[in-house]
């Protein structure tokens, strides 16, 4: 039977090409095809078994990765193989094809990076959030789009480069475009710039209450070109990167604590019993007080002004919700109205006292 095929496909040719060459590249096919049959249906499958046993989650997603980039690799290189069979005799054709597989290779080690891109997003987003780095993680989306535009541009230059054009002719002339393309988008970039200051530099997250120069509220969202702040109005502000990264920023959501600083005026005819039982009541209030921070609690009889005796109360809240501060700083100064209503003190008011001398009349003579 064997002979009897041999002898059907002895001299017969398909395009110029013998049987022997066909039924070699054909083979050939068939011996990839099934490599990457045992790659997905074997291979692949021992190895995430392997990885799911470790601790680390990085070797699963690489093994993710590399699965559709691998097959393919696998079946383009079989394709190619055969035809190189196919045309061992012509040298122009071998040329053509050793082309193609180089430029093929690198298609697959930029499409492998592309993939790859998305590991690294998560492992930022974890270093950042192990770090409190709330900010930085909304610019990841912007580094994984920058990263995608670089290997696809790298990638195309190099393969260009594999098959003879000039790559400094091309870089040139895009270099006079780019110019004014830079000059256009000079804001842009320097926005970018405005936004990696931001994220190093950490002055504010979103969520922060914010103070500049120009503007005051909460941080809603920290974009690639703009940072959007909610004002207490409700207005919603849209201010340049650019512009806030060198702005003189007040984060008061970074404040521990909030203070709370004011004189409080008592009537002269106080008497000096009652100033000590007064400041040692308010004092002992605020000691007391579950809102107020402990460490720091000045309360004292601190000077004569021109119409009243005035003790100095300084003390700081443990919210540094404004809010919250308010209904604290409300409850404080009730407090110390009642004190002064118990021990029967008054306070004192901007008054003007007006002594009139009485002397008497002499008539000249």
């Amino acid at each position: 039977m064997i002979n009897a095929l041999t002898g059907l496909l002895k001299g017969f040719q398909f395009y110029n090409l013998d049987y022997k060459k066909l039924l070699i590249a054909l083979l050939v096919f068939l011996f990839f095809l099934v490599l990457r049959y045992l790659v997905s249906v074997w291979i692949i499958p021992a190895i995430v078994k392997i990885t799911q046993k470790t601790k680390t989650s990085v070797d699963d997603e690489l093994v993710k990765i590399l699965n559709p980039p691998v097959r393919f690799f696998i079946t383009v290189t079989g394709l190619l193989m055969a035809f190189k069979i196919l045309a061992a005799d012509n040298e122009s054709v071998n040329f053509l094809i050793i082309k193609v597989f180089k430029s093929f290779i690198i298609f697959i080690f930029c499409w492998i990076l592309l993939r790859t891109e998305s590991v690294f997003g998560k492992a930022l987003k974890k270093i950042f959030i192990k770090k409190n780095m709330q900010t930085a993680i909304s610019f990841i989306p912007v580094f994984n789009k920058f990263i995608k535009a670089t290997v696809i541009v790298l990638g195309f230059f190099v393969i260009i480069q594999e098959w003879g054009f000039n790559i400094g002719a091309l870089i040139t002339g895009l270099g006079i475009g780019g110019v004014a393309v830079a000059l256009a988008a000079k804001d842009t970039v320097a926005n970018f710039f405005g936004s990696l200051m931001i994220l190093f530099d950490t002055p504010f997250k979103i969520g922060d209450w914010i103070e500049t120069s120009k503007m005051e509220g909460v941080v809603e969202d920290i974009g690639f070109r703009s940072t959007k702040v909610r004002t207490f109005s409700q207005a919603l502000v849209s201010v340049p990167n650019s512009i806030l990264a060198n702005e003189v920023i007040t984060n008061w959501s970074k404040m521990g604590k909030r203070r709370i600083t004011y004189k409080l005026g008592l009537k002269y005819s106080t008497s000096v019993d009652k100033i000590k039982k007064v400041v040692s009541e308010i004092r002992e209030m605020l000691e007391n007080h579950p809102e107020i921070h402990k460490q720091t609690i000045f309360v004292y009889f601190n000077e004569f002004a021109d119409s009243s005796l005035n003790l100095f109360l300084y003390f700081f809240t443990k919210t540094i919700n404004w809010k919250r501060y308010l209904e604290v700083r409300e409850d404080v100064n009730l407090k110390i109205i009642e004190i002064m209503e118990n021990e029967g003190v008054e306070f004192a008011f901007p008054s003007t006292s007006l002594y009139i001398e009485e002397f008497k009349r002499v008539d000249d003579k």
